[in-house]
């Protein structure tokens, strides 16, 4: 199975300027049947008023998002997350390259999504050499092949050193203090708390044609009005 399947995102070395600032994978390489653990550093410049919501995803399957199987759901860590269930993968993605995904939200609006290379081979050399990284796969190693697979001798290893991770921007908390002077609008206007944002440049002409009409109307934007203060 080939990386070309995955698009992760970025580094996280890469992205600056946000709360997550450090991820350790822990016990790694490890059983395939081991929980996952993480250490998660974050780093907030200002109180929030709720937690934030981890969830680690394990992808069964590169075809289909059906087989992705939520391994664990906290509000705080560190916390181990189980393994993912073997029965629930088709039997030949269980060997090979798959990806996990570390996502956190805040008030259910995900704002990080961190992603891992997973490996998963057998841990004696005459199991692994019937899964060659090459595409040069013999009828003889297929047939070889344990079906379904022997789930005690298979390990993983997460390259851990190579997150890849996107980014939302999303809304955090509005700031209670100062509180924003209330806008006095006009009769027949919406009140505000926000001044408008000005255009950087006028918006064009949009057409729309009646059923009623032969001709086209030209409806032509107007500026935002300003807050009367």
């Amino acid at each position: 199975m080939g990386f070309s399947n995955w698009n992760l995102g970025v580094p996280l070395a890469e992205k600056k300027g946000s709360g997550l600032t450090d991820i350790v994978v822990l016990e790694n390489p490890a059983k395939f049947t081991d929980p996952y653990r993480f250490k998660i550093t974050f780093e907030c410049i200002a109180p929030l008023e709720d937690d934030i919501e981890w969830k680690l995803i394990y992808v069964g399957s590169p075809q289909t998002t059906d087989k992705d199987q939520e391994l664990d759901t906290c509000m705080v860590g560190p916390v181990p997350a189980a393994a993912p269930d073997p029965c629930q993968i088709p039997t030949n993605d269980i060997v090979g390259v798959t990806v996990i995904l570390l996502t956190a939200s805040y008030k259910n609006k995900e704002f990080v999504r961190v992603g891992y290379y997973v490996n998963t081979e057998y841990d004696t050399p005459e199991l692994r050499a019937l899964y060659p990284d090459t595409e040069l796969v013999t009828d003889e190693m297929l047939k070889a092949r344990p079906d379904p697979p022997l789930i005690p001798k298979l390990v993983r290893n997460v390259l851990a050193e190579k997150p890849r991770v996107t980014r939302f921007k999303i809304t955090w908390d509005l700031p209670s203090q100062p509180e924003p002077e209330q806008p006095v609008a006009k009769e027949g206007e919406p009140t505000s708390l926000f001044e408008p944002v000005p255009l950087e440049q006028e918006a064009p002409p949009v057409t729309s044609t009646s059923a009623n009409s032969s001709s086209a109307q030209k409806i032509v934007p107007q500026p935002i009005p300003s807050p009367a203060t």
